[in-house]
């Protein structure tokens, strides 16, 4: 079994509005294991945003324990928490924050200057990782010259740029439409597959949502539903539909011809 990357034990976050005190996070717990594909939903003024500043180190806890890979990182100071956030974690945001008068190479390779010393290294990985996410021959290409889907992708491979423990996704397809917003889906759905990179991905949207491997419903504050994806059959080569055998690149079920990323109701529905 996968060993834990993050471990939060009886999580609280108390901001203050005013002189009142406002609860955001409740004695929260939540395991999540190296190479899962998590969602988090919820309506507004649940706990998504704070919840996810909280694990990406922007936001301390009032009290209780967050465990990333091992590092109780709720107790850190703001000058080590840099770079906690530099090397274990990876960013993906719903209106992708690239640097305009930069190219795409250039944006991936940002996050790197502090840890890869060697230009013609970064240089090399950001473009390995821009031909990861299928953007082989854009590395020049400045943002204002790419489409909304072609930036999410160079804001994926920015993310990926220090192989960190967890990538965090803030609605990462509000901003596109559906064809690009599938085509986002699967290129995560694929990186966790294939390389094995967990996410945790906060969202409005209830197929991206269907496509990951477990489903987290936050409400007040804290976890009330969980319940599975589509992609955790498909990660252990099973047909969502009917159970039977498929490959990692199958789109379609062999056996019942149904497509195995098919739009699929409210998870949360009942």
């Amino acid at each position: 079994m996968s060993k834990p990357v993050l471990q939060i034990a009886n999580l609280n976050k108390t901001y203050m509005l005013g002189k009142r005190p406002v609860q955001a996070l409740t004695n929260l717990n939540l395991q999540v294991n190296q190479g899962e594909f998590i969602a988090i939903m919820g309506p507004s003024g649940s706990g998504k945003t704070t919840l996810l500043n909280v694990i990406g180190c922007i936001d301390k806890p009032t009290d209780g324990q967050v465990l990333l890979d091992g590092i109780d990182v709720g107790k850190m100071p703001e000058n080590q928490l840099y770079k906690i956030r530099r090397d274990k974690m990876g960013f993906i945001f719903q209106t992708f924050n690239l640097l305009p008068y930069l190219n795409a190479r250039e944006n991936v390779e940002l996050p790197m200057e502090g840890k890869i010393k060697s230009k013609t290294e970064r240089k090399k990985r950001a473009s390995e990782l821009l031909a990861l996410v299928g953007l082989s021959g854009r590395e020049g290409h400045r943002p204002q010259r790419l489409s909304a889907g072609e930036q999410q992708r160079v804001a994926i491979a920015r993310a990926l740029a220090n192989n960190p423990a967890i990538i965090l996704a803030d609605e990462p397809t509000g901003n596109l439409d559906s064809q690009n917003k599938q085509e986002i889906i699967k290129l995560l759905a694929n990186l966790n597959l294939t390389q094995g990179t967990t996410i945790i991905m906060v969202t409005h949207d209830s197929q991206a949502a269907n496509h990951t491997e477990r489903m987290l419903l936050l409400k007040d504050g804290k976890i009330i539903k969980e319940k599975e994806g589509l992609h955790l059959a498909k990660k252990n080569s099973k047909c969502p539909n009917c159970g039977s055998n498929i490959k990692p690149d199958d789109v379609t079920c062999p056996i019942c011809k149904k497509p195995i990323l098919a739009t699929v109701e409210e998870p949360f529905s009942s």
